[in-house]
């Protein structure tokens, strides 16, 4: 028979060696094993696996006393020996010595994947037809293998069932999930219950081991305790012959030998295998005389004399069995090989601890983290404190052992000055007996920086440090950071953010959802802050590993993306839009990531994130109004935005001069020659007059068409000829169908918050138009909430926000209901690039003061009374109005009680007010909602022989009063607040009375700022008449959140806390004070 050495055995031997499963499962790990090497006897080789190093395979061959050659390995894996790492190594080797012609990787994956569902089809067969409550039985073993015990669990599956020791009661009285079956056994059990194991389990004994082992294993129900997925089956009965074995003090003792060889031998009657790897367990059948045989393995171990004495006994009485060799000892193989100390860590589930150290006593159970001390010689294994020279190995071989006493000394001296002392016995309560020799750390804290330097001072030391992937404190430091923009579909980009792992990239998204799902601190504000940057933040991968991060490296990750996690559903990207570019230049500069792919988009970013500060540009040569500074650089962020095919807000305060910067903006498109389409802009009614004006005084050059009036449907066929086409909101819908006949250069919105509706005709009527640049211009893109400035978006920049829905859940909500302020400093910063907003005092220093006086009136008498009586009948709507309008006059409530009212404290105060600031030479606005307010106070005018002029819907020639008080002619002006609170210039006026407030801070402002705008150069005024206690006064304070909400988003000032609740509405009902 040839010899089979490590540069002949063939895949019939690794078959010998192996059980088919373990081949199985190390066949896709054959194109992984590198550094593969034969030296003598010896094989080594690196097998890349689940753990963050790759493991380390050896093998080497052995004769045994029968001849054959059988192999010894070891790895550094949790398996420890004979495993699929070791494995593949081999089938490997064979590789290198037979090149074959290469197999192609899918057909390799599609093998992988039939035997992976090929094992889930055999684990889900193995699992119970029903899923009913019943027993498993779980097969348990000591460290040595030497005692064996039954643990019983009660469940629906082994790997869900729950521990149960009711053996006593169930055999009186028996449960539903106990059938006959489990009576027999249990009965066998509990007759065997005095048999001690060490184990937390029924022992079983050699008087009923074998009937129990027999009979759970025909229940389909017994099960390993190493692996819950399948079941043991009842094996055939085995022949197994006699062999001697000597001990660590070199006495020698009889063993038993199946064949084909097992795991594991039960010594019952008969002895039990039990075959792992096969799946396994049944009788053994040993030739020769039952009863001597059983004398034999009575026997104690034998010394050398006694070992002679035996032999000759068995020579005379027994001939057929092996004999002990008369100088065991002397024939053994000698282990000389250099020492290397191993630390292995390993967390224990315990059931509770006495004190040790700093470590306090513990009744409740849970992990305990402990070090064990191995001393490893080539393939040979001793902990410290065995100092026997003859040491058994796994496989059943007994060797001497060449130890080196001075090196182990020096290595348990570098250990102490880590910190690990020696756990006494006692110490932990575990399941079973606890293992010997350990080792622990003062406090659960020290593991840390152990961790993170005792364990590189150890490997400095000559130590190896191993450990499972499930210890506690096993966690991965990241090297480094990268992220990769890959280009979409339509405007949209992936990006996909990963971080390097000890040489290994691992996506980052799929960790970062798993944190903010199940640690609430990074979604709300005030907790994400009060994090510290230096605090260790686990992330989890799929297979296990624990990353270990910085707080501080993914705080700027949950300030600027948070809101891409909304909804994640997997994979290893985040989807966002171009337009989110400055996120990611933002991102790239406070985290210091490295980004590649799709320069142009970073580059974008950059220049979004400066958009507001570019540099000035010229105006257009036909321009005939000088821009003041602040205005060219509105014109040059214009043209940014149509160099880069963006869309905006232009959203200057009231006054600053948006229509001239818009007018400057299409000329320079005229000259530059670019405007071969006209550009169309939707405006109120109110503002017709105001463009066509301006468009006339500043930009002459100009073709402008004003599609309003009846007279405008001949108007249609010329809009091609004309380089501005007007049109108004209510028009748009009703003349759609000739307007969406053409495609425009640039569509503006001015006045834009009017379709913040966005179900409004009108607003789906400008998302159909056809426009290669559009632009919003308001005073007021935020006015009431947050879904307006959504409506403007979606108009501008289709997605950028999101759905409503999104939109809603991602922002609204939590800005305006949670007052999240980190959600509301996100979505400033993301909206920034795409609104230029300047205010009056930020940018006109010339513009004249303005002061806002509030002048309180109080009711009383019948007025009073009549207050009250309405504030008592609470139809929400219809009460809110009539309050109003008790505080305005009491003549506006259409009800009987309220005209009998002579009292109008308001409109005497306001009548005392006019004559006095007309005799002063002051020019007045007076604006009220209520233009049956206005008709009173022009009644009261008008008996006082002041002159005055109205603006109101109704008003059909709006230049005519306009003019007259621009003009000087009249001292007052009565406007209608929605017919006149925007459009108009009126800074003649240096007065503005608000005769009643309205809910909305904005369009009071809109209306202020009619006399209050570039042009005034007087100081003005501006008087709030609020009735004392009452309605009023709860709308001034609703007016002032409304403002701070505004102001959250569209400037810096963050510090003002945004809520709306249902305390507001009760307020607003709240009586008069006495």
């Amino acid at each position: 028979m040839a010899v089979v050495n490590l540069t002949t055995f063939t895949e019939e031997n690794i078959a010998e060696w192996f059980a088919t499963r373990d081949i199985n499962k190390a066949r896709p790990y054959v194109d992984l094993v590198r550094d593969l090497t034969i030296e003598g006897s010896q094989m080594r080789a690196l097998v890349p696996g689940s753990s963050s190093e790759p493991y380390v395979a050896q093998a080497y061959l052995s004769q045994a006393q029968s001849g054959e050659m059988t192999v010894i390995s070891r790895c550094t894996c949790s398996a420890g020996k004979h495993c699929k790492h070791v494995a593949a190594m081999l089938l490997r080797a064979i590789e290198e010595r037979n090149p074959k012609e290469p197999v192609s990787g899918s057909a390799l994956s599609w093998l992988e994947d039939l035997r992976r569902v090929s094992v889930a089809v055999a684990k889900k067969k193995a699992r119970p037809a029903s899923a009913r409550q019943q027993l498993f039985y779980i097969l348990k073993w000591t460290a040595d293998k030497r005692q064996f015990g039954i643990e019983i669990r009660k469940g629906k599956y082994p790997e869900s069932a729950e521990e149960w020791w009711k053996v006593d009661r169930a055999l009186v009285t028996p449960p539903q999930f106990v059938n006959e079956e489990d009576l027999g056994i249990l009965r066998l059990i509990w007759a065997d219950r005095g048999h001690e194991t060490g184990l937390r389990a029924f022992g079983l004994g050699p008087k009923h081991g074998a009937e129990i082992l027999q009979r759970m294993a025909a229940s389909h129900r017994l099960y390993p305790e190493d692996d819950l997925g399948l079941p043991l089956n009842a094996g055939p009965t085995r022949p197994a012959s006699i062999g001697w074995q000597v001990d660590g003090m070199g006495f020698q003792r009889p063993h038993l030998k199946p064949d084909p060889s097992a795991e594991m031998i039960v010594a019952v009657d008969p002895p039990w295998y039990i075959d792992l790897a096969e799946g396994e367990a049944g009788p053994l059948e040993v030739t020769g005389n039952p009863d001597v045989i059983n004398r034999l393995f009575s026997l104690p171990p034998l010394s050398a004399n006694e070992a002679a004495l035996v032999a000759e006994a068995l020579s005379e009485l027994a001939p057929d069995l092996p004999l002990p060799g008369s100088d065991a000892g002397a024939r053994l193989r000698l282990v000389d090989a250099p020492l290397i100390p191993i630390l292995q860590l390993e967390t224990l589930h315990t059931h509770g601890h006495r004190a040790w150290r700093s470590y306090p006593q513990n009744f409740g159970g849970g992990p305990f983290d402990v070090a064990k001390i191995i001393f490893r010689y080539g393939d040979a294994e001793v902990r410290p404190e065995e100092k026997s020279e003859f040491i058994t190995l796994p496989e059943g071989e007994t060797i001497r052992l060449m130890r080196r006493p001075e090196d182990e000394a020096k290595a348990l001296q570098a250990l102490e000055g880590c910190g690990l002392q020696k756990i006494p016995g006692h110490t932990l309560h575990t399941f079973g007996s606890p293992p010997e020799g350990i080792y622990g750390l003062a406090e659960e804290a020290s593991w840390v920086p152990f961790m993170q330097d005792g364990t590189q001072r150890l490997k400095e030391a000559g130590w190896q440090v191993e450990f499972p992937e499930d210890f506690r404190h096993h966690v991965i430091e990241v090297d480094g950071w990268e992220a990769e923009l890959y280009e979409a579909d339509n405007g949209w980009f992936n990006l996909d953010m990963g971080v390097m792992v000890e040489g290994e990239r691992l996506p980052l998204a799929p960790l970062l959802a798993n944190l903010f799902r199940t640690d609430p601190r990074w979604l709300e504000a005030a907790e994400l802050e009060r994090v510290p940057d230096d605090e260790g933040i686990d992330l989890y991968t799929a297979r296990g590993k624990r990353l270990r991060v910085p707080a501080g490296r993914l705080k700027p990750l949950a300030a600027t993306l948070i809101d891409l996690f909304d909804g994640f559903t997997g994979g290893n990207t985040l989807r966002l839009s171009r337009f989110d570019a400055p996120r990611l230049a933002e991102l790239s500069d406070i985290s210091r990531w490295q980004f590649r792919g799709q320069s142009d988009i970073m580059a974008l970013a950059e220049r979004l994130l400066k958009a507001q500060g570019i540099g000035d540009v010229e105006p257009p040569a036909g321009f005939k109004l000088e821009l003041r500074p602040y205005q060219k650089e509105g014109l040059a962020w214009l043209q940014f935005l149509r160099e880069h095919d963006l869309s905006g807000i232009l959203a200057d305060d009231m006054g600053l001069g948006k229509t001239a910067q818009t007018l400057a903006h299409l000329l320079m498109e005229k000259e530059a020659g670019r405007l071969d389409k006209p550009a169309l802009i939707i405006l109120p009614t109110s503002l017709i007059f105001n463009w066509k004006n301006e468009a006339a005084r500043f930009a002459p050059g100009l073709k402008v068409l004003s599609l309003h009036g009846p007279e405008r449907k001949v108007l249609f066929p010329q809009i091609m000829q004309h380089d501005v086409v007007l049109t108004t909101y209510p028009l748009l819908w009703r003349d759609a169908e000739e307007l969406m006949q053409h495609s425009y250069h640039l569509l503006i919105l001015d006045e834009a918050q009017t379709v913040k509706n966005a179900q409004s005709q009108s607003a789906e009527a400008v998302r159909k138009v056809d426009a290669r640049h559009r632009l919003c211009l308001t005073g007021t893109p935020l006015e009431n909430h947050l879904g307006e400035l959504w409506s403007q978006f979606d108009f501008l920049l289709p997605g950028f926000l999101g759905t409503s829905k999104q939109f809603t859940r991602h922002w609204r909500t939590p800005i305006e209901k949670q007052g999240d302020l980190r959600r509301r400093s996100l979505l400033a910063r993301r909206i920034r690039p795409f609104i230029l907003r300047r205010k009056k005092e930020d940018v006109a220093q010339e513009l004249p003061p303005k002061t806002i006086i509030i002048r309180s009136v109080e009711l009383e008498g019948s007025q009073r009374d009549l207050y009250e009586t309405v504030r008592g009948q609470i139809v929400i709507l219809d009460a809110l109005l009539k309050l109003r309008q008790v505080c305005c006059d009491p003549r506006l409530v259409k009800a009987t009680a309220a005209r009998k009212v002579p009292e109008r404290a308001k409109l005497d105060l306001l009548m005392a007010m006019l004559p006095e600031l007309v005799d002063e030479g002051r020019k007045v606005l007076v604006f009220s909602q209520f233009t049956s307010m206005l008709a009173l106070i022009e009644h009261e005018l008008d008996k006082m022989g002041i002159a005055y002029v109205t603006l109101t819907g109704d008003t059909v020639d709006r230049e005519v009063p306009i003019r007259r008080f621009q003009d000087g002619e009249v001292p007052i002006f009565l406007i209608s607040l929605k017919a006149g609170g925007v459009g108009l210039n009126l800074t003649a006026a240096d007065t503005v009375i608000h005769y009643d407030p309205w809910w909305n801070p904005a369009v009071e402002n809109q209306a202020t700022d009619r006399a209050h705008r570039l042009g005034q150069d007087k100081p003005v005024f501006v008087y709030k008449l609020i009735v004392s206690g009452s309605i009023e006064e709860k709308i001034l304070a609703l007016q002032e959140r409304k403002a701070e909400l505004a102001a959250g988003i569209l400037s810096d000032d963050y510090r003002v806390d945004v809520k709306f609740g249902t305390d507001d509405l009760a307020a607003l009902f709240e009586p008069l004070p006495e």
